[in-house]
């Protein structure tokens, strides 16, 4: 990436999309010329759910430990010499426990560190003062103990410790993409009420919070994307006027490109007109993808105008915790002919049997079961198009609200090695183990409630900021957004002769979750395929199409700068991340399944 001679820009790598990305996104991004800060996004909502199993064990931890022992700690002194500032969330529920092991390593390789932390998201004992998140949500008195509470914090304060000169900023819960958006306000001076632009600096916070799925993973064109093996990490190019490039370091593998892009920006957003942060309410429906020919050519780069924002709400989003329960899944190889048979039956076998055991040592019924016959598209329900196979991965799932109930199920599923189908290999790598479900909650709470606090370094009292922190008043906007670009009539397709197409041949797709829900993202190939997507690919098609996954209904957006769609299927996910029982419990197959689906194209619209 060939940096502009402006100084007016800042130039930001996404070092991590989760926790347990890959070990080449430092170093990649480190080969960078003229790179001035990291960002790494670690807490998705299942994340909580696994540090808070973690500090349970030992409270020391409750952070993620890859930030320090993989991401950062081998590459302290480059870091340091080069000068590039660092942002994360990766505290967790323990930022300063975080901190500390980043300054032990630090003084063990003799580099000097700033280390900033902000914390004041623990709001466990603000509960009393809740407010239900969404139409459907539970109310907190209803459910059993919080283990933890976590409000998502905007990225002023990271602002602020950046400007209190640290040299890494640890956060614990914030939105993903504040640790960008905290850096765009430092290095640019804007004002917390100049919302377009915190929109579009929001919007790149989005596009890399996800690692590697910002320069081609997932994509559905996966063929196209070169060198899985060395693919590369996102690179943002941020203006002053919140205008930005994304791309990739040079030699790396992988694709940026309008398409590529785009199927990012569309994940998980929910309505596209409403993309609700602490700092700022987006709306991303008017975005305008540009490819640069001539830049980059070697990876692509693309440039990203358009958003808008309006002022934020008075509220904090809330991700609670809570144990509910044991769960477990055993999986075993079945292979031979009619194993699809052979397969179910095992499982109905195994699911009777640990019933009569249970009930003779006085423990109630399964709460939930679950089994799922993988190789021959058990997820596709009555759109699957196997028959039978020759070998299957069984999959059994259970969930039981005592622990000692689950070890039936535990132990006589290596029974069926020997006493039920031919060709069946009763387990993969030992007896599977016994977990404790935690579960997660939203709610709302007044950001009044909440203090906020930056601790510059660990030698410093934290700093408690002040109402522009939290407050989500609206003010005038110092800059004010003119009118959206109206819309004409949508295009209809032409009448005539039509031919059955499967979705994906005019469309890309990207699926994710929010909870319980779905999102899936469509984006047409063409400008002349979007009116076929319009009439054809309805909220209620789609809502027929995964009848046998989704309890809720389907909402369909419209982003006509991207022309694109965009879909929330509500409780679509059994409950979702760590409290779902299936093999997909965030939604990451809904798009590839999705676009499977066959539609009515028109004969002179159809793709060769």
């Amino acid at each position: 990436m060939n940096l502009p001679s402006s100084s007016r820009t800042v130039l930001i790598g996404g070092a991590s999309g989760f926790w347990g990305d890959s070990q080449i996104a430092v170093p990649q991004l480190l080969r960078q010329p003229g790179l001035q800060y990291l960002v790494f996004d670690y807490l998705a909502e299942t994340t909580m759910s696994i540090l808070q199993r973690a500090r349970l064990r030992s409270p020391e931890l409750g952070y993620a430990t890859d930030f320090v022992t993989a991401a950062v700690g081998p590459h302290l002194r480059a870091i340091k010499d080069r000068g590039i500032r660092l942002v994360s969330n990766a505290g967790g529920l323990n930022p300063a426990g975080c901190r500390d092991a980043i300054l032990a390593l630090a003084h063990e390789q003799g580099v000097p560190l700033k280390v900033a932390i902000v914390t004041g998201d623990d709001v466990l004992a603000l509960q009393d003062r809740f407010e239900p998140w969404g139409a459907e949500a539970e109310r907190v008195q209803d459910l059993p103990p919080l283990m933890s509470a976590n409000a998502y914090l905007g990225a002023w304060p990271i602002a602020q410790a950046l400007s209190a000169g640290a040299d890494i900023v640890i956060t614990g819960r914030c939105v993903d993409s504040a640790t960008l958006l905290g850096i765009a306000i430092h290095e640019f001076g804007w004002d917390m009420n100049d919302y377009d632009r915190l929109a579009q600096a929001s919007l790149a916070g989005h596009l890399v919070e996800c690692g590697a799925q910002g320069c081609g993973g997932l994509f559905t064109d996966w063929e196209q994307v070169p060198d899985w093996a060395e693919i590369g990490y996102p690179l943002v190019l941020m203006h002053a006027d919140g205008s930005f490039e994304i791309a990739q370091p040079r030699g790396a593998g992988g694709l940026v490109t309008r398409q590529t892009v785009g199927e990012q920006l569309l994940y998980e957003i929910g309505d596209p007109a409403a993309y609700e942060l602490p700092d700022v309410i987006c709306d991303f429906s008017q975005v305008r993808l540009e490819d640069l020919a001539g830049h980059d050519a070697e990876g692509g780069r693309v440039r990203v105008t358009g958003a808008r924002g309006r002022a934020p709400g008075s509220r904090y989003k809330v991700t609670a915790t809570y144990q509910h329960g044991w769960q477990i899944a055993i999986m075993m190889a079945i292979r031979g002919q009619r194993a699809l048979a052979k397969a179910q039956r095992t499982a109905d076998a195994l699911l009777a049997r640990t019933r009569w055991q249970m009930e003779a040592a006085g423990f109630a019924d399964y709460d939930e079961t679950l089994v799922e016959l993988l190789g021959a598209e058990s997820m596709y329900g009555p759109n699957r198009r196997v028959a039978d196979s020759r070998e299957i991965v069984l999959r059994i799932a259970a969930r039981h609200g005592e622990r000692r109930a689950l070890a039936f199920l535990q132990k006589e599923a290596s029974s069926a090695g020997t006493s039920m189908g031919p060709g069946t290999r009763s387990h993969f790598g030992g007896r599977s183990d016994v977990q404790s479900v935690i579960r997660t909650a939203s709610f709302l709470l007044p950001k009044t409630a909440v203090l906020v606090q930056v601790q510059a370094c660990a030698e410093e009292a934290p700093l408690a900021l002040g109402s522009l922190a939290a407050d989500g008043a609206a003010r005038p906007a110092e800059r004010a957004s003119g009118p959206l670009p109206q819309a004409g009539e949508p295009a209809r397709p032409p009448r005539g002769p039509a031919v059955r197409i499967a979705l994906g041949r005019i469309a890309h797709g990207r699926s994710g979750d929010k909870g319980d829900d779905a999102n899936i993202g469509l984006m047409a190939r063409h400008p002349r395929w979007l009116p076929v997507l319009r009439e054809q690919v309805t909220a209620e098609r789609v809502l027929a199409y995964f009848a046998h996954l989704v309890r809720g209904p389907v909402q369909r957006y419209e982003l006509p700068g991207l022309g694109a769609f965009n879909f929330v299927l509500q409780r679509a996910l059994g409950g979702g991340g760590s409290c779902s029982l299936r093999s997909d419990p965030l939604g990451k197959c809904y798009a590839q399944m999705l676009l499977d689906m066959e539609i009515d194209c028109p004969a002179e619209l159809a793709p060769v």
